[in-house]
C-alpha cells in the first residue's frame, strides 16, 4: 500500500495554498507517483501530465478556481488538476467505465469549466468565458493553458487575433515542451518581460498613454507613433514578437518546474487589465526517467510495468485494422508514385511511421490542422496526385466544410482513411467515432466504404485505383482486431452492392457495416440469420438492395455509428419508398453521447454486441425476450 502524506491532507484548494515550498516539492513528487502508477494500471496520457505538475500547482495556488476559469487545451494533461480538485480518492478509476474521464468534464466537477478533447480550442473558450463574466459584472480571470503543438491549429490563431482586438485580460499559458517556438534566452529579454508585469510599470504605462492621448490635435498621432516605437524596440529585444504584434503582453520564457518562479509571475500577471502570454518551458515525462527519455512512446500508453516500462513491440502482435491499412497502403505506394499521404499529428496512431521512413518526400504531417490537411490534399489531387488523408473519425469532424467544399464539390480523388470509426476504448465522449456516416452520407459524389477485414480493405483499395473517373472516397474502420473472414470478403467490389458472407434459407437477414462483422456473426448463430456485408454505405444500388430486402421476412440493419442519419434509417426509408415487404429493424447508437469504456463494453451497453442484436430481433419478431 502506497502512502502520500502531503497529498492525502489536501482536501480542497485552500489546503494547497497553505503549503510551504518544501512541502510543494514533496507534493509534486507524490502526484507524479500517483499518476505513473494509475496510468500503468489503466493506460492514459503520461508524458504530458508529468510535465505540468508544478504548473498546475502554481495555477491553483494563485488563482481561485472555479471563480477563475482554467481551460486545458486538448485536456489530456489535466490529471494533476483532477487530483487537486477533490478527485484524488477516486483517481484510481481514471478512464474506466463509470470512472473518472481522462479529459475535463463539466459534469464531473465545477472546476472543469469547459469540456475539451480536441486541440486548439482553449483560447476561444477561455475568451468566451471571460467576456461572459465581464458582461455580468464579474471580475474573475480566465486562463487558457495551451501547448506548442496545439498552436499548429488555425482556431488558436483566430482566437488570439480576436483576444488582442478585444483587449480583455485573458491569460494564455503557452506550455512549450518541444521548443517548437524559439525561446528568448537572453538575460535582457527575461528581465524586460518580467519588468513589464510589475504593477508600477503598468501604472506608469497607463498614465503616459492617457496623457499623450489628451494632447490637443496631435495626441492620437503621437500615441500611435509611441506604440510603433515600443513594438519596434520589443522586436529587437525579443526573438519572437508574434504575440506582441497581436496586442498581448509577453512574459518568458520561464522554468515550468520552478513553482516559486511560476507563482511570482502569475501573481503579477493576475493584476493586468489586458491580454498576456506567459511562455513556460516544461519537460514531458518529468520525474519518470523512461518517459523523459522517450516522451513520444509515453504520450499515450496502455497498461505497463512501472519498473520495466512499456514493452517493446511484439513481432507476433495482434493484427489491427490500422496495421492492415499500413501494409496495404505501402504495397500500392511502392508501385504508384502519385500516392501521397497526409496526416494531422497522428503518424503513429494512423500506422504511417513505416510509410514516412520509406517515402519521406511523399509524406506530410501538417500538425494539428485537419482543415488544412483536407484542402492541402484537394490541391494535390487537382495537380494529378492521389492523396490519402489518414485521420481519426473524431477529428475529421473538424473538416466537414473542407470535405464538402474543397473535395467533394470538385469531385477530386482524395482518399480518406478514417481510423477509430465507431466505438473507441477509454478516451470517452470526445473521441468516439460515431458521427462520420451521418455527417457524410448526404454529400453528393462521395463514396463511403466499410471493410470487414484486411482482405476486403485490400479489395477496396484495388477498386478505388481501378476507377477510370475516380472521385472522393471515405474508408472507415474501427480500432479493433482484423477478424478472419470468409472468402466472400475477398470478392471484387461491385459499385453500390455488398456481399453475402452467409446465405441459407433463413427468413431473417442481418445487414452490417464492416466493423461489426464479429458481432453480426455471433448474432446470426443465435437466431439463424443470413449475413449481408453492406460494404458500400454510399452509393447504394437501390434496386439491388430492395430486391434483397424482399427475400426476407425481416432485415436487421446494424451499424457502428449514430442511428439518426445513418445507413439503417436510409434503408428503412428506401424500403418504405419502394414498398418492400420485409419488416425493417434498425440498430445503432441512440441520440446521446457515449462515455468511456472498453470497446466490447460500449458495444454491449449500446445494444450492438451479438447477444444484444439477437435479443432485439427476438423481441421484435416474436414479442418475447430471450432468457
Amino acid at each position: 500500500m502506497y502512502t502520500y502524506p502531503i497529498l492525502e491532507h489536501i482536501h480542497n484548494l485552500d489546503d494547497l495554498k497553505t503549503l510551504n515550498y518544501d512541502e510543494i516539492k514533496k507534493l509534486a513528487s507524490e502526484i507524479r507517483e500517483v499518476i505513473v502508477r494509475t496510468v500503468a494500471q489503466n493506460g492514459g496520457h503520461l508524458a504530458s501530465n508529468l510535465g505540468v505538475v508544478e504548473l498546475t500547482i502554481a495555477l491553483h495556488r494563485i488563482f481561485n478556481s472555479p471563480e477563475d476559469k482554467i481551460v486545458w487545451d486538448v485536456g489530456h494533461q489535466c490529471y494533476t488538476h483532477k487530483i487537486l480538485t477533490g478527485r484524488y480518492a477516486v483517481f484510481s478509476t481514471l478512464r474506466t467505465k463509470g470512472g473518472l474521464c481522462g479529459f475535463p468534464n463539466r459534469k464531473e466537477s465545477v472546476h472543469d469549466v469547459f469540456d475539451t478533447g480536441h486541440a486548439s480550442t482553449s483560447v476561444s473558450s477561455a475568451l468566451g468565458l471571460l467576456a461572459g463574466a465581464q458582461l455580468s459584472g464579474k471580475q474573475s480571470r480566465a486562463v487558457a493553458v495551451i501547448g506548442d503543438g496545439a498552436l499548429t491549429g488555425g482556431l488558436a490563431y483566430e482566437a488570439l487575433s480576436h483576444a488582442g482586438q478585444l483587449g480583455l485580460p485573458l491569460i494564455v499559458i503557452l506550455n512549450d515542451n518541444k521548443m517548437s517556438i524559439s525561446p528568448n534566452v537572453g538575460a535582457l529579454s527575461k528581465y524586460l518581460s518580467r519588468l513589464s508585469m510589475k504593477s508600477h510599470y503598468q501604472f506608469l504605462r497607463r498614465i503616459l498613454d492617457s496623457t499623450i492621448r489628451k494632447v490637443p490635435f496631435i495626441g492620437k498621432y503621437c500615441f500611435d507613433l509611441l506604440l510603433r516605437i515600443k513594438r519596434a524596440i520589443k522586436a529587437i529585444i525579443y526573438t519572437d514578437n508574434f504575440f506582441v504584434d497581436l496586442g498581448f503582453e509577453y512574459v518568458g520564457p520561464i522554468d515550468g518546474h520552478n513553482t516559486k518562479g511560476l507563482e511570482d509571475v502569475l501573481y503579477d500577471v493576475r493584476k493586468l487589465d489586458h491580454p498576456v502570454v506567459v511562455h513556460v518551458l516544461t519537460q514531458k515525462g518529468k520525474g519518470y526517467t523512461l518517459a523523459e527519455d522517450d516522451p513520444g512512446t509515453y504520450h499515450g500508453v496502455g497498461a505497463f510495468s512501472v519498473d520495466g516500462g512499456v514493452s517493446p513491440p511484439d513481432q507476433k502482435k495482434a493484427f489491427f485494422f490500422t496495421d492492415a491499412f499500413s501494409q496495404i497502403l505501402l504495397s500500392y505506394a511502392a508501385n504508384d508514385e502519385r500516392i501521397i499521404v497526409i496526416t494531422a499529428a497522428m503518424e503513429k496512431g494512423t500506422g504511417l511511421s513505416v510509410f514516412h521512413k520509406l517515402f519521406p518526400k511523399r509524406f506530410f504531417d501538417v500538425g494539428i490542422a485537419e482543415e488544412h490537411a483536407v484542402t492541402f490534399a484537394a490541391g494535390l489531387a487537382a495537380s494529378g496526385r492521389r492523396p490519402v488523408v489518414a485521420l481519426y473519425s473524431t477529428f475529421i469532424q473538424r473538416s466537414v466544410d473542407q470535405v464538402i467544399h474543397d473535395v467533394a464539390l470538385q469531385e477530386l480523388p482524395v482518399i480518406f482513411a478514417i481510423d477509430r470509426a465507431g466505438f473507441v476504448s477509454d478516451d470517452g465522449k470526445t473521441h468516439q467515432g460515431l458521427f462520420d456516416i451521418a455527417l457524410f452520407r448526404s454529400v453528393p459524389s462521395l463514396t463511403i466504404l466499410a471493410p470487414a477485414n484486411a482482405s476486403e480493405l485490400d479489395c477496396m483499395f484495388r477498386w478505388i485505383f481501378s476507377q477510370t473517373d475516380p472521385g472522393p472516397v471515405i474508408i472507415r474502420y474501427p480500432k479493433a482486431l482484423c477478424p478472419d473472414a470468409p472468402p466472400a470478403c475477398s470478392q471484387a467490389l461491385e459499385k453500390g452492392r455488398g456481399v453475402f458472407v452467409r446465405q441459407t434459407n433463413a427468413s431473417l437477414c442481418i445487414a452490417f457495416t464492416g466493423g461489426l462483422f464479429r458481432q453480426a456473426v455471433d448474432a446470426s448463430t443465435r437466431i439463424n440469420a443470413d449475413l449481408y456485408n453492406i460494404r458500400f454505405i454510399k452509393p447504394v444500388d437501390e434496386e439491388y438492395l430492395a430486391a434483397l430486402m424482399n427475400r426476407y421476412n425481416t432485415v436487421i440493419f446494424v451499424e457502428e455509428g449514430v442511428k439518426a442519419g445513418g445507413f439503417g434509417e436510409y434503408a428503412a426509408e428506401l424500403a418504405l419508398r419502394l414498398n418492400c415487404s420485409a419488416r425493417i429493424i434498425v440498430l445503432g447508437v441512440q441520440d446521446n453521447y457515449v462515455g468511456q469504456g472498453k470497446r466490447e463494453e460500449l458495444l454491449a451497453a449500446n445494444g450492438l454486441d451479438g447477444q444484444s442484436i439477437a435479443r432485439a430481433v427476438y423481441s421484435e419478431v416474436t414479442k418475447y425476450s430471450l432468457p
